[in-house]
């Protein structure tokens, strides 16, 4: 089992959801975040005095899924969230050790 997390521009949640329905995905965790990258930042003017906006709003996208679905996930998120400008966002996958299922107590594969 894997996490992925994916960071993402908020205007392109509704795509990217719609297109992780369609390969298969059950669920979906979403958080708003703000960060930085290559992207730095920008100037804003706001009441005619600039200040500098550091930290630009993202949307975290969690997903554990089994380790045969990564790779179908992965290209789906690609495909939907890219606009080949820089702040895109990235991709993180990681291991999963164990799931648990609150309410009825199923493991790993059967939680998900």
């Amino acid at each position: 089992m894997k996490m992925i997390t994916a960071i993402i521009k908020p205007f392109k949640l509704d795509d990217v959801r719609d297109a992780l329905e369609e390969v298969g995905v059950r669920g979906i965790t979403v958080t708003e975040v703000k960060g930085f990258g290559r992207q730095k930042g920008h100037t804003e003017l706001y009441r005619g005095a600039e200040y500098v906006v550091d930290f630009l709003p993202k949307l975290k996208i969690e997903i554990a899924a089994p380790s045969d679905q990564v790779e179908i996930i992965v290209e789906t998120i690609v495909e939907t969230a890219s606009n080949n400008k820089v702040g895109d966002g990235k991709i993180f996958i990681y291991d999963l050790e164990k799931v648990i299922r609150i309410r009825t107590g199923e493991t790993d594969q059967d939680a998900l």
